[in-house]
């Protein structure tokens, strides 16, 4: 069963960065879509970027454009979430997943807290 540990996420200021990192284990990472998802509290989990296997197409959702980047390292079955230009509406648990054809993993890891305080 595929596995995931997210880490990275943390306290930062409005305008402030943060770097998520992912390890993916269990599947064989380098040939499926990773991708980034976040709930934040009250609301649905939602995803924010994908990246196909070979890493040389993304996706964002219009809230993560022009300031979150996804990226992999297939030999470290890792993905990857550089955020910048924080704001208070990014304040989720983050999450990564993988995806096979069309349909996203069921099961999920314990995300990771971004808090953006203003």
């Amino acid at each position: 069963q595929v596995q995931f540990v997210e880490s990275g996420g943390g306290l930062v200021q409005t305008g402030g960065s943060l770097i998520l990192s992912c390890v993916v284990s269990g599947t064989h990472f380098s040939v499926v879509t990773g991708g980034w998802y976040r709930q934040a509290p009250g609301s649905q989990r939602e995803l924010v970027a994908s990246i196909l296997s070979g890493g040389t197409k993304t996706n964002y959702a219009d809230a993560a454009k022009g300031r979150f980047t996804i990226s992999r390292d297939n030999a470290k079955n890792a993905l990857y979430l550089q955020m910048s230009s924080l704001k208070p509406e990014d304040t989720a648990v983050y999450y990564c997943n993988v995806k096979y054809g069309s349909q996203w993993a069921t099961n999920w890891g314990r995300g990771t807290q971004v808090v953006v305080a203003s």
